[in-house]
């Protein structure tokens, strides 16, 4: 796909400007292998790039493929717009994350997975559990991996304090999060009710950040239907400047009563 766009003379930019819903990080995901290509995209940027058919055909064909490249990928548990994230996830540097309602999945022990899932499908037992499984899958990857990535989270002092799964599972959340933050790569921070106002109230984000100078780091916002990912220089910008003032005013998770 590089070797086509760069016999069009064009560059990303220019692609991400033809409208095809690709946007130019995206796209140098796409050719560097980062994330699974549809059939659909590969034929709309090889109708852009002027590729004849056999060679659209074949590479449609060989995009298939990609959809398999990953565990998450094959997983039908898995919503098509949580893939990206999990493959950005996967292959990100350093990740800084805010939440205010719940501890977010990668540091979730089970029995509080199973409390947050069991209250968005009460009456769907079988289908949590299989959630359950990938999210302590996704957990093994992301901490298994060498060298392992920096994760700065910051939580609302309310996630603390809600008894997801009762008084004993938020006990044990609590201790398992003290426990991660003893290794090197990992700060866990508490944003205090007495702080009052602060500056991350819209919500919960995460930024994630690459080392590859090519690769842009990526805001990520996520709702219960879909997945907003911000990529703008500017817009991630923002949202660091948000996290930065919100890291000022936060304590470790040791330190939380």
């Amino acid at each position: 796909m590089t070797r086509l766009r760069t016999g069009a003379g064009m560059s990303r930019r220019e692609v991400a400007e033809a409208r095809l819903g690709i946007s130019e990080p995206t796209l140098h995901r796409i050719e560097t292998g980062k994330v699974p290509v549809t059939a659909a995209n590969v034929r709309a940027l090889c109708w852009l790039y002027g590729a004849d058919q056999s060679v659209t055909d074949a590479l449609a064909e060989l995009a298939l493929g990609t959809s398999q490249a990953e565990w998450w990928d094959a997983s039908p548990v898995i919503p098509e717009w949580f893939k990206l994230y999990v493959g950005l996830e996967a292959s990100a540097s350093r990740m800084f994350s805010y939440d205010g309602e719940v501890v977010p999945g990668e540091l979730q022990t089970t029995e509080y997975a199973r409390a947050v899932f069991g209250a968005e499908q009460p009456h769907e037992s079988e289908p949590a559990e299989r959630h359950i499984k990938l999210r302590i899958q996704r957990q093994k990857t992301l901490f298994g991996r060498t060298p392992p990535p920096r994760l700065v989270t910051v939580l609302g002092e309310g996630v603390l304090v809600r008894p997801v799964g009762g008084e004993e599972v938020l006990k044990a959340q609590i201790e398992h999060l003290r426990r991660l933050c003893q290794e090197d790569n990992v700060d866990i921070r508490v944003l205090p009710f007495a702080v009052g106002a602060h500056a991350a109230m819209a919500g919960a984000f995460r930024i994630l950040e690459f080392d590859d100078p090519d690769d842009p780091d990526v805001v990520y916002l996520e709702s219960h239907v879909g997945a907003l990912y911000l990529e703008e220089q500017a817009e991630v910008d923002e949202y660091r400047r948000i996290f930065d003032l919100i890291s000022k005013d936060a304590v470790p998770v040791e330190e939380y009563r």
